[in-house]
């Protein structure tokens, strides 16, 4: 299947002249490096696609940031990370990670030099070893819906993954309109099974600053998880009152924490 992989540039130059004293001399200089809007790479999870992002990205582009949407395979953490990572290679400067969901397993690892900061919006941060399935224990973490929901068809030797269309909007994103969740049910992408048991490697967030943004009204990763995660990558945090399909139904506070780790 083809890789699409959305681009959007916006670029500016600025040039500032100054003019010495007593002389008619001028000398320039190009914004330095921490001056330089970072590329902003959004990354979906599961039960979506990179079209999940669309509202998110938008607000970004009106505020001059490059954005990049790339699709997530949706195999495994070390996989997927080196399909995003391959999919942005071309993008110079700094760069800004964003996950949702499973993408903030994805992102966890990822490395780049340029990587400004980790952004996990109602998303996962696996430490060294630890799995997604591990994160959303319901012993340990209650509240999620999501059992009764899941759709599991076997594939070869292992099985995909999908939501029940009919109980998409209650479980993922039941603050949106029947539409609205009806059309992001029909675009989900199948996660493998095997994803979500995947050891995760070394956390990128252990070493960059990070941001994270928790759905308190969660019914897929629930909130308890969630604010464990955050604390534990020292993120810096804010809460929204949304459902794990936060980027479409809260797309302002979502871009109010991108923008913040951006800045």
């Amino acid at each position: 299947m083809r890789k699409l992989v959305r681009f959007t540039v916006l670029t500016a130059t600025a040039v500032f002249a100054t003019t010495a004293c007593g002389s008619d001399a001028e000398s320039t200089s190009t914004p330095t490096a921490d001056a330089v809007k970072p590329t902003i790479v959004l990354v979906h999870g599961s039960f979506s696609d990179s079209s999940s992002w669309d509202a998110v990205a938008g607000l970004l582009r009106d505020q001059g940031y490059q954005v990049v949407q790339p699709d997530n395979p949706l195999r495994g953490p070390s996989s997927d990370a080196a399909a995003v990572t391959s999919a942005i290679a071309n993008i110079s400067g700094p760069v800004v990670l964003v996950g949702h969901s499973y993408g903030g397993a994805v992102i966890s690892n990822i490395h780049r030099p340029d990587v400004r900061a980790a952004v996990f919006i109602a998303g996962f941060a696996p430490a060294k070893g630890e799995t997604v399935q591990a994160l959303s224990d319901p012993a340990k973490y209650p509240g999620s819906m999501i059992g009764p929901a899941l759709l599991i068809e076997p594939v070869g030797t292992g099985a995909e993954v999908t939501l029940k269309p009919e109980q998409y909007g209650a479980v993922f994103a039941h603050d949106v309109s029947a539409d609205v969740a009806s059309n992001l049910a029909a675009r989900q992408r199948p996660t493998s099974a095997a994803a979500q048991a995947e050891p995760s490697g070394d956390p990128s967030w252990a070493s960059v600053p990070s941001w994270y943004l928790v759905s308190t009204e969660d019914q897929i990763l629930p909130p308890a998880a969630q604010r464990f995660q955050a604390e534990r990558a020292k993120a810096q945090v804010s809460e929204v009152k949304s459902s794990h399909a936060s980027p479409v139904s809260h797309p302002g506070e979502v871009v109010a924490t991108i923008t913040a780790a951006a800045g």
